[in-house]
C-alpha cells in the first residue's frame, strides 16, 4: 500500500505523462536515476558485483544528462559514509569511468577536444547573462578581449528576466541591444570550442565578481519549484509546450503550424529532417475523443509544485530524526530529489521538465521515513505485568 501511494505522483501525473511522448532524454535519465538509488540501498552490503552494475548505470546517466556527475558524486560519498568498503567504491567509479572515458575519447577524435560536451560554457553564461556587469568583473581591455565581446552593453534594469533568451534568442542581427550577444561571434561560431571555453571564463567570473547576485537568481528559480500553480515561465509559448491540446494549433494565416525551420547539426533544417525521419508530416496528430481526455485531465491531475515542497519536508524529517546515522537510507534519495532540483537553477534556469526527475527521489525519501507510520508512545500504569511503554501506530 505505502510503495502504491508512493509510486502514485509520478503514474498518475499528467505532465510525466506528457514528457513521456517528447523526444527528450528526461524519461531515461529519470529511469537511471531511480535504477541507481534503488539498487544502492537495496541491500545493506553494497558487494562489488553489484557496485560495478551500479557503475554502469551511473555512466549511462552521465552521458544521456551532464547532471549525472553530481549523482556519481552523491553515491560515492554515500558509500564512503556508509562504510561499504573499498572494492563496491573502486567497483562503481571503475565501471562507471569506462565507459565515459570511451564516449570521451570518441569526442576528442570527432572535435578536438577531451571532454563530454562543447556547450557547458555556453549554458553557465546564459545563466549569468541575466545579472552579469562587466564593470564590476575587472576585465582587462587588452589581454581580455575575448571577455569582453561577451559583455552584454544594456543596463542589468533593462535586460530580459529570463536566462534562455542569451543563448537561444535570434538578436538583432548585429549582436547589439537586447540580441543575442554570441552573434558577435559569427552564427558557425556559437557552438564552437574557442566560445565555449570563453564563455564557461565569462561565467566563471561573473560568479565570482558578483556572488550575491548569483546566489539570488538561483534561490529564484529553485523557489519556482514550488508554486501552487505551474509557473508561466519563461514565457506562454513555453509554457504551451507541455499542454495536451485537444486541437490542431494553426498559424496567422489560418494554416495548420508546421515545425520551425531551425537549422540542424546535420547542416539541413529541423523540419525537412523529421519529414525525412517520420517519412511524411511530422506534426503530432490530434485523435478524438482521446485527446480531450487527457486535455481534461491535466488541468486536474498533476503535482503542483506546493506539494512536491511538502514530500521535501517529510524526508527531511527521515533525514533529521535519524541524525546519529547521518540521515540513514532517507539522505540519498532526498538530497537527490534536492540536488536535481538545486543543479539546473545553478547551471542553467528553471524549467518544468527538470522539475519532474526529481519527484521519484523525492517520495522514495517521504516513503521510507513513512514505512512505519506516524508513532507515538504512550506509558501504561505501572503494574507488576505491564511496565513496557505502548506503541500507537497511526
Amino acid at each position: 500500500m505505502g510503495a502504491t501511494l508512493a509510486a502514485a505522483p509520478v503514474l498518475f501525473d499528467a505532465y510525466q505523462i506528457q514528457l513521456e511522448q517528447m523526444v527528450m532524454s528526461d524519461t531515461l535519465f529519470m529511469l537511471l536515476v531511480v535504477g541507481v538509488i534503488t539498487m544502492v540501498l537495496w541491500k545493506r552490503r553494497l558487494t562489488w558485483k553489484a557496485g560495478a552494475v551500479v557503475g554502469l548505470l551511473l555512466a549511462l546517466t552521465w552521458l544521456t544528462r551532464s547532471i549525472g556527475l553530481p549523482i556519481l558524486a552523491l553515491v560515492v560519498l554515500y558509500l564512503l559514509v556508509k562504510r561499504t568498503g573499498w572494492r563496491p567504491i573502486a567497483a562503481v567509479i571503475t565501471a562507471c569511468a569506462i565507459p565515459v572515458m570511451v564516449y570521451m575519447g570518441w569526442f576528442a577524435s570527432a572535435y578536438g577536444k577531451f571532454a563530454m560536451t562543447n556547450s557547458d560554457g555556453l549554458i553557465l553564461y546564459m545563466r549569468t547573462a541575466i545579472f552579469a556587469d562587466c564593470n564590476k568583473m575587472d576585465i582587462d581591455k587588452y589581454k581580455e578581449v575575448q571577455l569582453l565581446l561577451l559583455c552584454i552593453n544594456d543596463p542589468v534594469s533593462q535586460r530580459k528576466d529570463y536566462a534562455q533568451w542569451y543563448l537561444w534568442g535570434q538578436g538583432n542581427g548585429d549582436g547589439t541591444g537586447t540580441g543575442e550577444v554570441l552573434h558577435r561571434w559569427g552564427i558557425n561560431k556559437k557552438w564552437s570550442e574557442i566560445t565555449n571555453d570563453a564563455a564557461s571564463k565569462f561565467a566563471t567570473r561573473a560568479i565570482l565578481s558578483q556572488p550575491g547576485d548569483y546566489l539570488k537568481v538561483v534561490a529564484r528559480d529553485f523557489f519556482r519549484s514550488f508554486h501552487w500553480a505551474r509557473p508561466r515561465f519563461p514565457d506562454e509559448s513555453t509554457y504551451n509546450m507541455y499542454q495536451f491540446k485537444p486541437y490542431v494549433e494553426r498559424d496567422e494565416t489560418g494554416q495548420p503550424k508546421r515545425l520551425p525551420k531551425w537549422s540542424s547539426y546535420a547542416g539541413g533544417r529541423t523540419d525537412t529532417d523529421a519529414f525525412s525521419y517520420e517519412q511524411g508530416p511530422p506534426e503530432t496528430r490530434i485523435v478524438q475523443p482521446w485527446a480531450t481526455i487527457m486535455s481534461n485531465y491535466q488541468k486536474v491531475f498533476y503535482l503542483r509544485g506546493i506539494m512536491v515542497g511538502g514530500i521535501l519536508l517529510i524526508g527531511l524529517y527521515g533525514v533529521v530524526v535519524r541524525w546519529r546515522k547521518f540521515g540513514g537510507p532517507v539522505v540519498l534519495p532526498w538530497l537527490g530529489a534536492v540536488g536535481l532540483l538545486l543543479a539546473p537553477a545553478a547551471t542553467a534556469e528553471f524549467d518544468y521538465r527538470y522539475v519532474l526527475p526529481a519527484v521519484p527521489l523525492a517520495c522514495i525519501a517521504a516513503a521510507i521515513t513513512l514505512r512505519r507510520g506516524v508513532t507515538w508512545v504512550r506509558r501504561s500504569p505501572k503494574s507488576s505485568s505491564a511496565s513496557e511503554p505502548t506503541t500507537v501506530r497511526a
